[in-house]
């Protein structure tokens, strides 16, 4: 019998955790500085402080779940070892199904800020073209290696934060009064804490590759919670310096390119047009490299059909995993309308965080006893998660029972396969 080639372990510290930052950082750094800033004041960057606060209790229960496992699928396999093969399925499944539908109109984004540019990508067939080339680029360079993706995502990494680097300078040698911090009135404190808690979710995707990473147990602890902490700061740095530039500021989405051309004239306004294009490019980029890896090892674990297990001979990676969830993305990107699934796609990720919070005490029960920290903790963890998931909509719910239900079928299909192909 032929031996299962598996992905080499080529994934170290830097690599890790530039797939943590960028999935956490994508548009969102561009819009939420003046959102806050409109909001609370100068009350902003210790606002991001209390979001880093309320998504760290999570931070520490996936940081602890990271040193039991070293294979490929995160939330998926904290769910099965603690709760059976259905909770570990819906960890994933959801995440993969919003994720598809998020890299489509993700790119869409993108394409639209480079648009305030380049005109011409505001002709509808020309954008959808240009969307659509775009994912399949980004799907086959993930093809060729992990070594060739973590690369590349370095480059794009620095296209975005390089910028952003620039205008926290030109803040600090600038001659700008920075104002001093007001507590404000926290007549609508839900929704603006709310704002700081999205704009930490997708840490927890840097768990899912651990069996390309070469030591993830030592790794992914530290890399966790040390790219938490680096995230928070550079948040921090982003709000003080829009708020220390921008005379008045106001919540227009595009205000950071506003202040970018206070402080550096036109070539600073362009320059931060294009860092939001590339932020966002670089966090589509990395789901790319994260999420068919969870249907991998779904497959590992025989959630999926093995289709989804296959190596490419030569690259070393999960081919099929990739190009299925590439190209249905890509084809996905010309149908539009797909707003209502990814309204539900915080819910998905919520749900991982409640079976992965809910999986630590469960392990470390049957390891001969739970850690009073770590069971303290993941009850925090567990009841922001739920207080967060109380705010969605009805639209949202609608659609995440949606993708349960049809994840539910999937599954059951999956599990009576091997009744029926068992000399496999």
């Amino acid at each position: 019998m032929q031996q299962q080639v598996v992905p080499p372990r080529t994934v170290g510290p830097v690599g890790t955790s530039l797939f943590q930052i960028n999935g956490m950082i994508g548009s969102g750094i561009f819009a939420l500085p003046a959102v806050l800033v409109a909001a609370v004041g100068s009350f902003a960057p210790l606002m991001i402080v209390l979001g880093f606060l309320l998504i760290l209790p999570l931070g520490f229960v996936f940081a602890w779940l990271a040193t039991r496992f070293e294979s490929t699928g995160g939330p998926v396999l904290y769910g099965k070892t603690a709760f059976g093969s259905f909770a570990g399925f819906q960890a994933g499944w959801g995440r993969y199904a919003s994720g598809m539908i998020a890299l489509a109109a993700n790119t869409h984004v993108m394409v639209s800020y480079f648009a305030a540019l380049f005109p011409v990508l505001d002709t509808p067939v020309i954008a959808s073209a240009t969307v659509f080339g775009t994912i399949v680029i980004m799907t086959l360079i993930n093809l060729f290696s992990m070594r060739s993706s973590v690369n590349t995502l370095g480059i794009l990494t620095a296209l975005k934060l390089v910028p952003l680097a620039v205008l926290v300078l030109a803040a600090v040698l600038g001659t700008y009064s920075t104002p001093a911090i007001v507590l404000p009135q926290f007549s609508d404190a839900e929704t603006v804490i709310l704002l700081t808690f999205y704009a930490f979710i997708g840490f927890e995707g840097v768990t899912v590759p651990a069996g390309e990473m070469k030591n993830p147990k030592r790794d992914l602890p530290r890399v966790l919670i040390a790219t938490l902490a680096g995230v928070t700061l550079i948040y921090v740095l982003v709000i003080w310096a829009y708020m220390t530039i921008a005379a008045e500021p106001t919540g227009n989405t595009n205000a950071l390119a506003g202040a970018a051309d206070i402080a550096l004239g036109q070539i600073g306004a362009v320059m931060i047009v294009l860092a939001a294009g590339f932020s966002i490019m670089a966090n589509s980029f990395s789901g790319l490299v994260i999420v068919p890896r969870m249907a991998f090892g779904m497959a590992e674990q025989k959630m999926l059909p093995r289709w989804f297990e296959r190596i490419h001979p030569r690259f070393l990676t999960p081919a099929n995993s990739i190009m299925f969830y590439g190209f249905a993305a890509a084809i996905l990107s010309l149908t539009g309308g797909f707003a209502a699934l990814a309204a539900a796609s915080t819910l998905t990720r919520i749900l991982t965080y409640l079976i992965s919070a809910a999986a630590l005490p469960m392990i470390e029960m049957r390891e001969g006893g739970i850690n009073p920290l770590h069971g303290v903790v993941a009850l925090l963890a567990f009841m922001s998660s739920i207080w967060i998931a109380s705010h969605a909509d009805s639209q949202a719910w609608a659609m995440f029972g949606l993708l349960i239900a049809v994840g539910t079928i999937l599954f059951m299909i999956a599990r009576r396969k091997p009744s029926t192909t068992t000399g496999s």
